[in-house]
Formats: C-alpha cells, structure tokens, sequence
C-alpha cells in the first residue's frame, strides 16, 4: 500500500543554531565546514533568512560532531560559544531589553520565531524569590539528544550575561538525564550546585540576578523590536485552524498516556462541548486528529531518529510496545521494524 508522508514534524530550528556548534569544533582544532556540507549546509543555505534546520537533524548533526572531535561535552562548549544574534530577530530583542529579567522572558515568549519542537516549549516561572528558565522534556535520552539540554541551558546563561554585560551564575541548575561521564564540567562552567536525573531541565535565577541591568538598552529600539517580534508571532498563530492547535497541544500530552478530550478542552479553555461542535465544524473529531497526529508522529519518529520501538509507544502514549506495534500495522499495513527498514535502504 502507499505511505503518506507524515504531516506532523518533530520540529525545526533556525540554522543560526549551527554557529555556535562550529565556534566549539574550531576550539576543538576542527574545521567545522566539511562536516556542514555533509549535511548539506553550505554559505548559501546558512545565510538564507529564516531557514530552519529539522530537529532529528540537528540531533545527526550534533552527533557526528561530537565522535568528529570525540568531545561529549561539546554541548555545553556550545553554549558557551552562542549569542543572541544566532536566533534572529528574538535574539536581537533579548540582546535590548532593559534588564535580564525582560531577556529571559523575551527569550521564551519568542521561542517559536526561532524553535519549535512538538513536545513542547520552553517557559519562564517567577515567583517571589525568582524564576526558573525551563527547557522542555526531551527524554528520553542518548547519545543524539543530551548535547541539545546541555548547549541551551549554558546557552541561556551565556546569553544572558551577554546582555548585561557581565558573568552570571544561577542559584541552581537541574537537569533530567542522569550524570555523564564528563558531569564534573557542569559545576565548572555554571559555577554552583547541579542536580542530575531531576523533574526537569531548568536553571534558577535569584531576584537579584534578574534586576541586573543592561547598559546598552535603548527604550525606543526595545520597543520597536517587540512590536516587530509580535508582528512575526502572530503571523505565524493567524491562520491556525482548531485542529492544528489541537495537534499542536498533543505532544506534550501524549507522554506516557493517551489524552482525552476533555485534557485538551481544558488546555484550550473551552467547555468539551464546544471544542467537539467546532471540530464537527472543521469536518473532523478528536479521535479521528488523535489518531492521525500518532501515526504521523510514528513515521516521524522511526525514519527521523533512533529510537526504540517501546520509547516511541511511551512518547505516543500507548500503554505498551505491543499496541503500538498493532496499532502501527493497522495504519501502515507493515509493522515498525519493516517500516524501519524500507526506510533505511530507500535513504
């Protein structure tokens, strides 16, 4: 039978993300641009405005990079090689905002003009001691995905004390996996205490480093970029349809567990009864979008990334191997590990 493509993707980011992966091959003695043109990632595609880069090769990228220079740590190298002009507009915002409190929240309120991944995005949570700058769970973790949690989060700090023009250290810094082999390099480069297999990926900002302020702030240029970022932002969101923010909003959900309508109602702020009336609307259902968005996520994640077949039930919300299995023949007419295969020889 013939397979469609699949309509969900896993997510992009902007290509920007790949200078600060060559500024850590370069200190590693490497020459960055080889690698890149394997990846078909030449001067002219790097240089195109808003070119973005899918998230699983991104991951393939990151990981030759790093057997390339046998670096596992270049994550975190990478970060501190980033600043905010390598996302674009968002970053250009941040790098004007009047105080590192404003840049963090620029930073995440402006994510998708620069990332977007399914599972997620990332947030800012204030309270009144502080605020934690969280990245989103990307479990589960290997070889492929730890260097994405480390470069964003020594990112974010470097980034962040760009703009004030000055080192900062966080209270805390939290993260999901457990600790690497190189895990004495965290508490080197963040400079206070790391927790490893925690909830989260996150890092903790006090009042005090949040009230830092920027000594290149101009009012009339930071306003002037916000209108342009929110400009950027709701042309992305305007035309969305119902069932593309339902899609949209069952990454997340999925983990673990199958989502009802009545959990997606809810992070819609609507009554299940009128989410069900205005997809009937659209011509569909929940079930009918449910389904699809797994099956596609399925292809996704078996012809984009490594993943064992039980890590993708869990990441689609099947309560075992098995039904995912069932359920991926019943779509597809083949099974996982056919579809797995037919793949790799066709690439």
């Amino acid at each position: 039978m013939a397979i469609k493509a699949s309509r969900v993707r896993l997510g992009d980011l902007s290509v920007g993300f790949t200078q600060a992966l060559a500024g850590a091959l370069r200190e590693q003695g490497q020459r960055p641009e080889p690698l890149f043109e394997q990846f078909g990632l030449d001067a002219a595609s790097l240089s195109e405005p808003r070119a973005r880069l899918s998230i699983p090769r991104f991951m393939r990228l990151g990981h030759s990079a790093i057997a390339l220079c046998e670096e596992p740590a270049l994550g975190l190298d990478m970060g501190r090689h980033s600043h905010p002009s390598q996302i674009g507009l968002a970053g250009i915002c941040a790098a004007q905002a009047p105080d590192l409190r404003e840049a963090a929240r620029t930073l995440t309120r402006f994510e998708p003009l620069y990332a977007a991944n399914y599972r997620g995005r990332s947030g800012f949570d204030e309270d009144p001691r502080g605020a934690w700058l969280l990245f989103y769970s990307i479990s589960p973790y290997n070889a492929y995905n730890r260097f994405v949690v480390d470069s964003v989060l020594a990112g974010w700090q470097t980034n962040l004390g760009q703009v004030v023009d000055r080192p900062i250290t966080p209270e805390k810094v939290e993260i999901e996996f457990p600790a690497p082999d190189y895990g004495e390099r965290y508490e080197a480069l963040f400079g206070c205490p790391v927790e490893f297999a925690a909830s989260a990926n996150r890092l903790r900002l006090s009042n005090d480093t949040l009230a830092l302020r920027n000594p290149q702030h101009c009012p009339g240029t930071w306003r002037h970029l916000v209108e342009l970022c929110e400009r950027e932002l709701e042309q992305l969101t305007r035309t969305r349809s119902l069932r593309e923010r339902v899609i949209q909003l069952l990454g997340p959900l999925l983990h673990g567990h199958e989502p009802d309508l009545q959990e997606v109602a809810r992070s819609l702020q609507l009554p299940s009864w009128t989410l069900r009336r205005k997809l009937a609307e659209e011509g569909t259902q929940f079930r009918t979008i449910l389904n699809d968005t797994r099956r596609d996520l399925a292809t996704a994640y078996i012809r984009d990334t490594e993943l064992a077949f039980g890590e993708i039930a869990y990441l689609l919300g099947f309560a075992s191997a098995e039904a995912f299995q069932r359920a991926f023949k019943r779509w597809l007419g083949q099974t996982p590990g056919d579809y797995r295969r037919a793949q790799r020889r066709a690439g």
